[in-house]
């Protein structure tokens, strides 16, 4: 004979079901709190610093250096390495712009996806070689409001010079990475193969 009765059915539906709400509710708080904590799980691999907010440059495209604009133009799904270096530069852009044309031969047939923006320091604006034969390069016109919006472009590096980030910039026209002045090329190629696939 069955000592359940119609009460102590209820109960136990009623406690199995507020379990089943407790393990949901239960996950989405713990997420939440790791979200808005700004922990991100080691499996991200990104090697650059992930810029939040994302720097929104879509209504401010830039100007080239010989006229006209650089149009974000999404639908190429193209990304842009961009670099902003002071005047100044001397050695530290010549090995800068060896850098990212490695970087840039070394993405294969998808180098024709990736656009290396040179933000002139000066009318003059000469480009280190061998960046300067790369055609996927685009020199941009000094403009100091434009550089500005940039997080961190003017930062010191350990011996006191001036140092050079490095940007990723979305097709869309957001900046998304930042790497330091001096960080490894490596890892701007294999976060740009990573995105690259992704769009």
């Amino acid at each position: 004979m069955n000592d359940m009765t119609p009460q102590t059915d209820r109960k136990r539906g009623r406690l199995v079901l507020l379990l089943i709400a407790g393990i949901f509710f239960g996950g989405m708080l713990i997420a939440g709190i790791l979200r808005f904590s700004g922990w991100q799980p080691k499996g991200s691999n990104v090697h650059g610093e992930m810029l939040e907010p994302l720097v929104d440059l879509r209504e401010r495209a830039p100007l080239l250096l010989d006229g006209g604009t650089y149009d974000w133009n999404p639908p190429a799904r193209n990304w842009r390495l961009l670099v902003a270096p002071p005047a100044d530069c001397g050695a530290a852009c010549d090995k800068l712009a060896e850098d990212l044309d490695k970087v840039w031969r070394l993405m294969g047939r998808r180098a024709d996806r990736v656009d290396i923006l040179w933000a002139c320091p000066d009318a003059a604006c000469v480009v280190p070689a061998p960046l300067a034969a790369d055609r996927t390069l685009r020199r941009l016109r000094p403009d100091p409001a434009w550089r500005a919006e940039l997080p961190r472009v003017d930062v010191q590096t350990e011996d006191g010079k001036q140092g050079v980030p490095v940007y990723v910039v979305d097709p869309n026209g957001f900046v998304i990475l930042r790497y330091p002045p001096g960080a490894d090329p490596g890892g701007w190629r294999a976060d740009l193969a990573k995105l690259l696939k992704l769009i």
